[in-house]
C-alpha cells in the first residue's frame, strides 16, 4: 500500500497521475514513483524516496511522456524505504506492476521464479507480480490472459495494476481485498485505489468486487469475475467533493478537522433525528425489523475506531440493557469465538476498507450472526457494500492520519445506534428524549470547548521535554483517555499509556514521578469522588498532574495540578465532549515537538494490510 493512480488516454497524463498521487499523500507513504509508455513502446520510469514532489520535480526534470501509465505511493511492508523498492516494479524492461497490499507466499514465488532465470532487484513481495505476469504472457494470448492466469497463485491481499510496454493500448488490473475503483471519461479511463485521486477527471465510478480482473483501454472496461465470467459493475455518478484539499485557514489538515467537529456532527445528525427519537431508518431500510430482535452486539473495530467501540459498549448496557462484546479486528480473526443468539455484528471503520475489520467481517458472516452494520465515512467502500446494513458518516473527507472528526463522529453514530436498540427494549421515552437532546446539543458544546484551544496551547509548553506519560479516566471516560494517548503517541512520539485510574494501585504507580506527567479526564459523574481518590493518589508520590475537569466536580490547581475548565455538558456525551481537548493537546505538543503533524512517521491513514 498505499496509494494507486492509472489511466489509458490519448493525451500525456503524467499530470494527471502525479495529481492524483498528490490527492492521496494524507494516507502516508514514503516513497512515489511513475511509470509511462512512450511513442516506440518505450517503457519509461521514475522513483523518488520522500514526499511526491521530490516525484514531480523528476519528472519536470527528465519528462515523462505518455498517454498510459501507471503511479504509486508506498508505505513500506517488505524491504526499507528506498528508490529501488519504491514502486513501479518493472520485469524484462517490458512489465511493469504496482501494487496494494501484501503477497504472502511472495517467498515461495521469488524462489520459483529465480528457477526459471529471473533476478530480483528489490526486497519487495511486488516484484514478484512483474515476473509472475512476465513469465505467464510467453503461454497467454494476451496480457490479460496472462494475469489471469498470475493471480491465482498469489496468496494474501492484493489491488495490482500491470502494463506492458508492447501492448500500450491498456491496463490490466485485479483486486483481492485491496480496494481498486474504475474511473470512466471519454475517449480515456482511469483507474485508482479511492475516488479521490480521479475527481479531477472524472465522476462517474465502478468498484471492482473481491476476484475481478479487469482490461481497461481508451474506449472500454471489460471485468471478468473470480470464476473467469464477464460482469458488469454498477457505473455510479459521484457527489463526493475534494473539500478536504484544501487547509484554508489552518496550519495543518489536522487542526482543520478537529475545528470542523461541530459541523461534521451536525452533518451526521441531519434526517436521523425526529420527534425526540432516533429514526432507525438512519441504519438502513430494514433496519426496523432487524434491530427490533437484538440481544447482543459485537463490535469490532480496529485503532481509534476500537476506542470508539470500547465507549459504546457503556451504552448498549446501561441504557439499552443488551450485552455488548468489543474486540480487535486483527484478533477476532484469529480465535475460535462463540456468537450469542440474535447478535448484531458492528464494523468500524473511517474508510471502509480496513484490511483486518472488512476480513473479521467477511468470518462473521461465516459464523451465523443475525445481521451486521457498519459505521463507515467511504459511500461504495468495501465494507459498505458488504455488509447487510450501513450508516453513512457524512463526516466529510478526512486528511490527517490521526483521527479526530471521524472519531466523535462515530461516538455519535454508536449513540445513537444504542438509543435505537434501546427504543426496541424498553427504554423509556424520557431517556430516549434526552439523549436526543444531548445529541442535537453537540455542535454548540463542541464550539465552547473549542473555546480552550488557547490555554492547552500554553499548556502544552510543560511537555516539550517529556517523553513519557499516563492518561487516566473512569467508566465510559477510560476508552477516551486510550484515545487521548493514542494521539499523543501519534504525532508527538511520546509514549503514552491510557489506564482505568483504577488500576493505578495495581502496577502504574510505580511510574510516577516528576517526569511523567498524568492526564486526567473528570466530568462531573457518580464515578468523579472515586476519580478524585485515584489523582490524590499521584499526588502523593510526587506526581504531576493535569485535570481536563467539569467545574462542577471541584477541582482545584495547585504546584502539583492544573486544571482546565470544560464546559458542563450532559453526562451522555461527555465521552465525546472530553475527547475535543485531548485532541487540542496532543496537536500542540506536537507543534512544540516539531513533528509531522499530518503524516506521523510510519503510519499510514488507511490501513490495507495486516
Amino acid at each position: 500500500m498505499c496509494g494507486i493512480v492509472g489511466a489509458v488516454a490519448q493525451r500525456d497524463i503524467s499530470n494527471i497521475l502525479l495529481m492524483g498521487l498528490q490527492s492521496l499523500e494524507y494516507r502516508g507513504y514514503d516513497s512515489a514513483g511513475i511509470a509511462t509508455i512512450s511513442e516506440g513502446d518505450t517503457l519509461n520510469r521514475l522513483r523518488r524516496v520522500g514526499k511526491v514532489k521530490q516525484l514531480v520535480d523528476a519528472v519536470e526534470e527528465f519528462g515523462m511522456p505518455g498517454g498510459t501509465g501507471i503511479a504509486h505511493t508506498r508505505w513500506a511492508t517488505h524491504g526499507e524505504p528506498n528508490e529501488t523498492n519504491a514502486h513501479p516494479h518493472v520485469s524484462n524492461d517490458r512489465i511493469a506492476v504496482v501494487h496494494n497490499g501484501i503477497i504472502e507466499n511472495h517467498a515461495a514465488l521469488r524462489v520459483k521464479l529465480k528457477a526459471l532465470g529471473y533476478t530480483f532487484t528489490s526486497d519487495t513481495d511486488t516484484e514478484v507480480i512483474a515476473h509472475l505476469v512476465d513469465h505467464e504472457l510467453k503461454s497467454a494470448d494476451s496480457l490479460f490472459a496472462a494475469v489471469q492466469k498470475a493471480v491465482p497463485q498469489l496468496e494474501g491481499a492484493y489491488g495490482t495494476v500491470v502494463m506492458d510496454r508492447t501492448q500500450p493500448e491498456q491496463l490490466i488490473v485485479a483486486r483481492s481485498g485491496s480496494p481498486l475503483v474504475i474511473g470512466y471519461g471519454v475517449g480515456e479511463h482511469f483507474i485508482a485505489s479511492d475516488q479521490l485521486a480521479l475527481l479531477p477527471v472524472t465522476r462517474r465510478f465502478a468498484f471492482l468486487e473481491e476476484g475481478d480482473v479487469a482490461k481497461i483501454t481508451r474506449d472500454s472496461v471489460e471485468i471478468v469475475d473470480v470464476e473467469g465470467n464477464a460482469v458488469e459493475r454498477p457505473v455510479e455518478e459521484s457527489t463526493l467533493t475534494n473539500d478536504a484539499g484544501d487547509k484554508g485557514q489552518y496550519r495543518h489538515y489536522m487542526q482543520k478537522e478537529i475545528y470542523e467537529q461541530p459541523v461534521a456532527i451536525q452533518r451526521t445528525l441531519e434526517d436521523r433525528l425526529a420527534g425526540g427519537k432516533v429514526l432507525d431508518a438512519a441504519f438502513g431500510e430494514n433496519a426496523a425489523t432487524l434491530l427490533k430482535d437484538v440481544e447482543h452486539v459485537q463490535i469490532i473495530a480496529c485503532g481509534t475506531s476500537y476506542h470508539a467501540g470500547m465507549t459504546a459498549r457503556y451504552w448498549f448496557e446501561d441504557f439499552a440493557g443488551v450485552s455488548c462484546n468489543v474486540e480487535i479486528a486483527s484478533e477476532y480473526r484469529y480465535r475460535n469465538s462463540h456468537v450469542r443468539p440474535n447478535s448484531l455484528l458492528v464494523t468500524i471503520s473511517q474508510s471502509g476498507e480496513t484490511a483486518d475489520t472488512l476480513a473479521a467481517l467477511r468470518l462473521a458472516q461465516r459464523q451465523g450472526y443475525m445481521t451486521s452494520l457498519t459505521i463507515c465515512n467511504v459511500a461504495g467502500s468495501s465494507l459498505t457494500r458488504e455488509s447487510d446494513m450501513t450508516y453513512l458518516m457524512k463526516a466529510g473527507a478526512e486528511i490527517g492520519v490521526a483521527s479526530t472528526k471521524a472519531f466523535t463522529v462515530q461516538l455519535s453514530a454508536l449513540l445513537m445506534l444504542a438509543a435505537a436498540v434501546g427504543h426496541h427494549k424498553g427504554m423509556s421515552a424520557e431517556k430516549e428524549q434526552q439523549i436526543v437532546s444531548a445529541l442535537q446539543s453537540l455542535p454548540a458544546k463542541i464550539d465552547q470547548v473549542l473555546g480552550m484551544d488557547e490555554a492547552i496551547s500554553r499548556l502544552a509548553e510543560d511537555f516539550a521535554d517529556k517523553h513519557h506519560s499516563l492518561f487516566l479516566g473512569r467508566g465510559d471516560q477510560y476508552p477516551i483517555a486510550m484515545e487521548g494517548a493514542l494521539k499523543l503517541k501519534e504525532i508527538s512520539y511520546i509514549h503514552a499509556e491510557a489506564y482505568a485510574a483504577g488500576e493505578l494501585k495495581h502496577g502504574p504507580l510505580a511510574l510516577i514521578d516528576a517526569d511523567m506527567p498524568v492526564i486526567v479526564v473528570a466530568p462531573n459523574n457518580e464515578l468523579v469522588e472515586k476519580l478524585k481518590s485515584n489523582v490524590e493518589e499521584v499526588r502523593a508520590r510526587g506526581g504531576l498532574m493535569y485535570v481536563f475537569a467539569d467545574k462542577d466536580a471541584h477541582f482545584a490547581s495547585d504546584k502539583t495540578m492544573t486544571v482546565l475548565e470544560v464546559p458542563h455538558c450532559d453526562p451522555l456525551i461527555a465521552p465525546i465532549i472530553y475527547t475535543i481537548p485531548l485532541q487540542l493537546l496532543s496537536y500542540h505538543v506536537a507543534l512544540i515537538k516539531g513533528t509531522d503533524v499530518d503524516q506521523p512517521r510510519n503510519l499510514a491513514k488507511s490501513v490495507t494490510v495486516e
